[in-house]
């Protein structure tokens, strides 16, 4: 894949940075992991990875001064796991205020017989949306989260079934998240990630 777009990754405070970086430099990208607002702003994609906690990201996103960076972003931005939750306006998971882009509360997973959601699933439904372009029902996505956005039909492009549904993909504008982990996902993930690459602004 000839990708020359100017692709970095947020430091956000997560956990899955090496994962996030080998997967894009399967597709021949490389992308620095930085908290420089002035490279985030440059840049032509950016990513919002993360594993951890909601409350110790958006402090380490505030403390680093990129709440208001972030929320300004006109060029695509995926948030990943984590990453997606930050994206939404609030987290019961320390009962974190998030970065409000996208008005959807996420909650944690109740009435389940195993937290954390750990392995892989389809999506039960799937938007028309280019991040999703060649993606069907049948294709499978891993997911590691006790946490997630639920599901609004004004945001929600992509929905999972573990014993009660959330959204596995939201979008606002240029803004997506995903709560699957597509550099952990094999081809299908390679293929998600393919598809951001490919997105304009």
């Amino acid at each position: 894949m000839n990708i020359s777009k100017n692709v970095v990754l947020i430091d956000d405070g997560g956990a899955n940075f090496t994962s996030v970086t080998a997967g894009l430099e399967q597709l021949g990208v490389n992308a620095p992991i930085t908290r420089d607002a002035r490279q985030i702003q440059a840049a032509d994609l950016v990513i919002l990875p993360g594993v951890g906690a909601a409350g110790y990201s958006m402090k380490h996103l505030r403390d680093n001064g990129l709440v208001d960076v972030i929320c300004g972003l006109k060029q695509p931005v995926l948030g990943i796991c984590l990453g997606q939750q930050l994206l939404c306006e609030s987290s019961s998971e320390d009962n974190a205020k998030c970065l409000g882009i996208i008005p959807v509360k996420v909650k944690k997973l109740e009435n389940i017989r195993i937290i954390p959601h750990m392995g892989w699933n389809n999506l039960t439904e799937i938007a028309d949306d280019p991040l999703l372009e060649g993606f069907s029902t049948e294709d499978n996505f891993y997911f590691v989260h006790s946490f997630a956005p639920e599901v609004d039909s004004r945001w929600t492009i992509g929905v999972c079934d573990y014993g009660v549904k959330f959204s596995a993909i939201i979008r606002k504008d240029n803004f997506y998240g995903v709560q699957f982990h597509p550099e952990k996902s094999g081809k299908v993930g390679a293929r998600l990630l393919a598809n951001f690459l490919r997105l304009k602004c």
